[in-house]
Parts: structure tokens; C-alpha cells; sequence
């Protein structure tokens, strides 16, 4: 049961990064999982990097949508979510 929440709110994530990054048009559901739950981990290791401790549910949702915005952006630089 926690793998399928971690996948609906993966998607979530996903998909609201996406809305941030304007590649929402290019993504699917399953690229929305996947940059969700991906970007969401590269998130809160990049704060436990920094020292920045996600103590609250509102913080640790934020963290977790900076984290997959700035994976799409470095997809984009790799020319995933290029212009076509």
C-alpha cells in the first residue's frame, strides 16, 4: 500500500513540476511518475546537502517539487524534454 501512495503522489509531484517547467504538453503520466518520485529523492538529498531539514508536510512537498523541476531542467539541458 505505501508503494501505490508513493506513486500517486509521485505523480503529483510530477505532474506540478511539469506545470512549473512548461513541459507539461510533452510528458505522459508515466514520465510524470517517474520525474515525480526521481526528482522528489534528488530534492531531499540536495537539502540534506545543504543542511535544510524538511521538518514540515508543507516544506517536504516543496522540496519535493524543486527537486523534480530541476530534474526536467536537467533533462531538458540533455535534450529530454527538448523543443520539437
Amino acid at each position: 500500500m505505501d508503494l501505490i501512495i508513493s506513486l500517486i503522489i509521485g505523480g503529483i509531484v510530477g505532474w506540478l513540476a511539469s506545470i512549473v517547467m512548461k513541459t507539461n504538453a510533452q510528458m505522459g503520466w508515466i514520465a510524470n511518475v517517474l520525474v515525480g518520485v526521481v526528482g522528489s529523492a534528488l530534492g531531499f538529498w540536495i537539502a540534506g546537502m545543504l543542511g535544510i531539514a524538511a521538518s514540515g508536510d508543507i516544506l517536504r512537498f516543496l522540496i519535493a517539487v524543486a527537486g523534480a523541476a530541476l530534474l526536467i531542467f536537467v533533462l531538458s539541458i540533455l535534450g529530454v524534454f527538448g523543443k520539437r
